[in-house]
């Protein structure tokens, strides 16, 4: 909500223009240095998951196609031929509501959409070019607002599922471990790792990037920041809870990872409403694709923007579009070995230090609104820089932790303890840019 409001306040810039105006150019420069890195890893990891819902279930990669191709024919008729908006979602969602039901019947939804992993990663790089480049209200907005509806179904059931559904618990997944400590630097320590895995479930780094420069621009009022940056963040929060809720219903991690977990657990709790737990473990997964297609199309537009800044502009937005699709590609498709010698592809081996990375763009992105209220508005900013400075801790214990744990394994994996050496100091340089930038006002 502070970076959205922020962004409102500077003609619908992101947060690190924001960070330029308060902090300084060097201060911004190791914002998107930091936040560009960690973007890339999200379009890696999202194109991989998104793929896997796709591969899974071709009824999935169908209905996930369509929700691209009405999207596209919705911003038409809204847009250019001014039709009425709600009969046009109304008209949408039954066809959106069609095909997820009845997909599954018809046999050419099979023959069509069974693919490779290698064809539908093809297949979303295509995608995510085009919804990074072409115009917000093409393919973007609609396509996320039509996704809306379901999200919003899934969070429904969900809720429902948490507060009737306590006979489903597989008994399998302990409310609380064994031995558990709570301070430390080990696997057994609550904190500071529980805060890092959390994640986007209580504040995200990743929402700031997206609340600012994007969301901005599509809010009509300062106010309606409310609902929708704190409003969402709630949400996010809620989902997570019913994340875990999943869990407990399906006993432990089921074929197709989280992924098929949470569909799973999903379909048990669509039997409350009276939904068989077939069609709603496709529900499941139509809705976790419909999060995952949102954010892969969403940070691929980031990181286009974040790499476009960073460069002053002399980057394109088709090549700087083309350089975050190919790293992020470069990471799904180069291999190498873990700790135990089994071969892996790049981003499984240094993802683990995304929830660390998030929650730190988070806490440099509350740093910058900060700067802005006490330098720009000239207010007291106590309520985010208390949270900024528990979390600047937090995260870097957390990359402390990755790189003490890595270097001290038989085989280290010195990506991962590089990356998160270099996330360590960009976070560093750029705090040390922020009290810079407070003394000089002080002065």
């Amino acid at each position: 909500m502070g970076s959205l409001v922020s962004s409102m306040r500077h003609d619908g810039k992101s947060v690190g223009t924001v960070i330029e105006r308060w902090i300084g150019e060097t201060g911004k420069k190791l914002f998107l240095g930091f936040t560009i890195l960690s973007l890339m890893l999200v379009v890696a990891v999202f194109l991989v998951l998104t793929t896997a819902t796709f591969v899974t279930d071709p009824v999935v990669a169908f209905v996930g196609c369509m929700y691209i191709l009405l999207a596209m024919i919705s911003g038409i008729l809204i847009y250019r031929f001014n039709l009425n908006f709600k009969l046009v979602t109304l008209f949408m969602l039954g066809i959106i509501a069609i095909c997820s039901v009845k997909g599954g019947d018809w046999p050419f939804v099979t023959a069509i959409f069974t693919h490779s992993a290698d064809q539908w990663n093809i297949f979303l790089a295509i995608y995510i070019l085009a919804a990074s480049v072409l115009p917000v209200w093409l393919l973007l907005q609609p396509r996320d607002y039509l996704a809306s509806f379901f999200l919003y179904f899934a969070v429904g059931i969900g809720a429902i599922g948490m507060i009737l559904g306590a006979k489903m618990d597989s008994g399998a997944i302990p409310m609380i471990a064994d031995n558990v400590k709570y301070f430390g630097f080990t696997k057994l320590h609550l904190w500071p790792m529980l805060f890092v895995i959390v994640a986007c479930g209580a504040i995200s780094g990743f929402h700031s990037l997206v609340g600012s420069g994007t969301t901005s621009k599509q809010l009509c009022h300062e106010r309606d920041s409310i609902p929708v940056g704190y409003g969402a963040m709630l949400l996010e929060g809620l989902v997570a809870v019913i994340a875990i809720g999943t869990l407990m219903v399906a006993g432990g991690i089921q074929k197709g990872g989280p992924v098929g977990t949470f569909a799973a657990g999903f379909g048990q709790f669509c039997t409350i409403v009276g939904i068989d737990p077939v069609l709603g473990t496709r529900l499941g997964a139509i809705a976790i694709n419909g999060f995952l297609l949102t954010s892969l199309d969403t940070a691929t537009r980031l990181a286009r923007y974040q790499i476009q800044e960073f460069s002053g502009g002399k980057i394109g937005k088709y090549l700087a579009t083309v350089i975050a699709i190919a790293v992020a590609l470069g990471l799904v498709y180069v291999k190498t070995t873990d700790a135990s010698g089994k071969v892996i592809a790049a981003w499984a081996m240094i993802w683990p230090v995304f929830g660390a990375s998030n929650q730190l763009v988070a806490a440099l992105a509350l740093l910058g609104v900060a700067v802005w209220i006490i330098r720009g508005l000239k207010k007291k900013a106590t309520f985010l820089l208390v949270p900024f400075w528990f979390m600047l801790v937090t995260s870097m214990a957390g990359l402390v932790i990755e790189i003490k744990t890595t270097m001290m394994s038989s085989n280290p994996n010195y990506a991962l303890a590089g990356i998160s050496a270099i996330l360590l100091v960009l976070a560093l340089l750029m705090v040390k840019e922020g009290l810079k930038a407070l003394k000089l006002d002080k002065a």
